[in-house]
C-alpha cells in the first residue's frame, strides 16, 4: 500500500488501519515532513516536490490511498488547485505509469461536482474525473462529517477546535447518522476493502463508506 497525506487527520486514520491489517505487508508513506510512526511494515518517502514525482519508483504496488488535502477556507482557486488537483494528478500519473491497474482511492468530499457553485466542488470533482479517466482502478470517497479517533487530528487549528468542541456527539453521529458521519477508522478500513475487493462501485459517499464490509 502507498499512502499520501499520513499526517494529517484523515491518514493517520488510514495508516494505522493499514498497519493493523494482517494482510498488508509494507506500507510506504510519502510524505514532505516525518510522521513519527515506527511500525516494522513502514516504510517512508520524505519528499519535498509533490508536484513531481518523476524520480520516485511507485511500481509493485497494489493499492493507493491519497489522504492529502486542505480546506479551502481563505484560499485563492490557483493554490487550492495546485495542492488538490496538481498534488493528486502528478502521483496517479505516475502510479498510472508504473503499477498500471492498481488501485487508487482519492479522499474527496461530500457534495463534490465539478459543476458545483462552490470552487472547491468544481475542482475536486475534476480531480476525481481525471483520476478515473488514468489507468488506474480509481475510486473517490466522498465522506462528510469525520470523527477523529486514536490520536487523529487536523492540523488546521480551526477545524481541530470544531472536531473538540463536538467531540461528546461525534460518535453518536457515526452510529446514528452513516449518511453524513463516518470515522477516521472506517474511512480505513473501507479503503482497505476496496482494495481487496475492487468493487464496481467507484464514488463511495458516507453511508457506502460506513457499511463497508
Amino acid at each position: 500500500m502507498i499512502v499520501f497525506g499520513a499526517t494529517g487527520m484523515v491518514g493517520m486514520g488510514v495508516l494505522r488501519e493499514c498497519l493493523l491489517a494482517p494482510d498488508v505487508s509494507e506500507v510506504l508513506v510519502v510524505t514532505r515532513t516525518p510522521t513519527g510512526v515506527e511500525h516494522p511494515k513502514l516504510r517512508e518517502l520524505v519528499h519535498r516536490d509533490f508536484g513531481d514525482f518523476g524520480d520516485v519508483d511507485f511500481s509493485g504496488y497494489d493499492a493507493t490511498f491519497f489522504c492529502l488535502g486542505v480546506s479551502s477556507v481563505g484560499m485563492s482557486e490557483a493554490d487550492y488547485t495546485r495542492i488538490t488537483y496538481d498534488y493528486t494528478l502528478a502521483a496517479a500519473r505516475r502510479i498510472a505509469v508504473q503499477s498500471p491497474g492498481s488501485v487508487f482511492v482519492y479522499v474527496s468530499g461530500a457534495g463534490t461536482n465539478r459543476d458545483g457553485r462552490q470552487m472547491w466542488q468544481r475542482v475536486k470533482g475534476r480531480t476525481e474525473d481525471d483520476v478515473a479517466a488514468l489507468e488506474l482502478r480509481g475510486y473517490a470517497f466522498r465522506p462528510g462529517f469525520i470523527q477523529p479517533q486514536h490520536g487523529a487530528r487536523s492540523k488546521v487549528r480551526a477545524i481541530h477546535v470544531i472536531y473538540t468542541v463536538l467531540t461528546p456527539v461525534s460518535a453518536l453521529l457515526v452510529r446514528l447518522a452513516p449518511g453524513i458521519a463516518t470515522s477516521t477508522s472506517q474511512l480505513g478500513r473501507a479503503m482497505l476493502v476496496v482494495a481487496r475487493t475492487r468493487p464496481e462501485k467507484r464514488y463511495w459517499e458516507s453511508r457506502d463508506i460506513a457499511g463497508a464490509r
